[in-house]
């Protein structure tokens, strides 16, 4: 595959420009542990954020502290339909005749590794797919043709696939959501994988969480023919005309296809790539507010307590998007509390507010769930507030896998590592109150 002409120009484009678009975010705000008294008006939920993160108590069947007028319902748990544990990210069916009706997960067990879904309307769980070699299941993503990625995170597999038997980590497949046939999909590229998500051109970004001496890296996947991943060119995204800490004006460089199936990692280091500290999942929105009709890719970057803004539609990316600019959309201590920590999985609603799963190592208090509201227009604008919407009193559980209901007004999400007396994980559907 020939590389894109607009590549070979992107690092000169980028360095030879005298006016880099400024980040917002390097401008300091006073931080705080007290939260603005409400949401930004539009957004999916309108609510009265939380003042701080639950104090420690007993899991429950109400698993989540919330503002005033939600509910919760626990709609399926482990075991059900012969479900295993580590119930991880989700996705629905998002296009045909019946979108939305079902919701899918991946299992992040370290063996037999599983894909299980439950149909919304008769909520009956069942096993969609499964596989001795399937380890650490976790990133999962509907794709616009109609079928589910699912994606290994694991930096050294114990378990190979027999078609792939020299590959370093883990792997992406694509699976059938009527038979759950399954097809390794290695030109994605082997690593760590977590979140997936794909641009309104097909092209496919994740990340690697592992970490390389220089980081984890992020990554997009250019398929030959659109709606086919069994080839296509692999890209590492490098920052080249600095703002500070890792941001700024960028490009992608082109991956070796046969390396990066066996370890994309290695492959990103070679070739320069920019790493950061575990990044872990990425979300995607058609921008409104930069005035290049571009499109935003946001990253959690868990370890680094922030959250990157990639702005996919620089002007000297040309069609082909080979240039990009990123940003701090979220940071702890400038448009977060001191207390946001660890981000792991993101959520957009319909408004473009950004909701974000923490992943905290050790849980003090309650593990939370934030959301970030965008800002009035401009370009490269970071997040205008970070506000505290739930929180787990269980302090040994967290909050994985949130997703939108694609048919209405709900947030799903996962309880994962719940504490006694029952410790199986749940499917939970936050909604406001009628």
């Amino acid at each position: 595959m020939r590389v894109p002409h607009a590549l070979r120009a992107a690092t000169g484009l980028l360095l030879a420009s005298a006016a880099v678009a400024c980040n917002d975010a390097d401008r300091l705000i006073e931080p705080s542990s007290t939260s603005p008294t409400s949401n930004a008006m539009g957004g999916q939920f309108d609510f009265t954020p939380l003042s701080a993160s639950a104090t420690c108590g007993p899991s429950t069947e109400q698993p989540f502290a919330l503002p005033a007028g939600f509910t919760q319902t626990v709609f399926a748990r482990e075991g059900d339909g012969n479900t295993l544990d580590l119930w991880d990210m989700a996705t629905q069916n998002e296009t045909g005749p019946q979108a939305g009706r079902f919701i899918y997960r991946a299992h992040e067990i370290g063996s037999n590794g599983q894909v299980s879904v439950t149909d919304l309307e008769t909520n009956m769980t069942r096993v969609l797919a499964q596989r001795s070699d399937w380890e650490r299941l976790d990133g999962i993503a509907w794709t616009p043709w109609g079928t589910i990625l699912v994606a290994e995170e694991t930096t050294n597999s114990s378990l190979k696939d027999p078609a792939l038997l020299t590959a370093r980590a883990g792997h992406v497949y694509e699976i059938d959501p009527e038979t759950g046939t399954a097809v390794l999909r290695a030109a994605v590229g082997s690593r760590s994988h977590e979140g997936l998500r794909f641009d309104s051109q097909g092209n496919l970004y994740g990340i690697s969480e592992s970490s390389p001496p220089t980081g984890g890296y992020i990554f997009k996947f250019v398929p030959e023919r659109r709606g086919d991943l069994s080839s296509g060119l692999l890209y590492a995204l490098k920052v080249v005309a600095p703002t500070g800490d890792r941001t700024g004006g960028a490009i992608w460089l082109p991956l070796n296809t046969a390396a990066a199936s066996l370890d994309s990692d290695a492959e990103a280091t070679l070739v320069g790539a920019t790493g950061y500290g575990r990044p872990e999942d990425v979300e995607i929105l058609t921008s409104t507010g930069n005035g290049q009709g571009g499109l935003i890719l946001y990253v959690s970057i868990t370890s680094e307590n922030r959250v990157l803004g990639i702005d996919l539609g620089e002007p000297a990316g040309g069609s082909d998007h080979a240039t990009a600019f990123v940003y701090d959309y979220v940071r702890a201590g400038v448009n977060a509390p001191l207390d946001f920590t660890f981000p792991d999985n993101l959520a957009l609603d319909k408004a473009g507010d950004l909701y974000i799963a923490e992943d905290p190592s050790t849980n003090p208090v309650g593990a939370d769930i934030w959301v970030a509201t965008p800002g009035n227009g401009g370009q490269h604008q970071s997040a205008t507030s970070t506000v505290r919407f739930a929180s787990l009193p269980d302090c040994a559980a967290e909050p994985t896998g949130i997703y939108f209901d694609n048919r209405g007004w709900g947030l799903f999400v996962h309880v994962q590592h719940r504490g006694g007396p029952d410790p199986r994980d749940l499917a939970v559907k936050i909604e406001r109150a009628e």
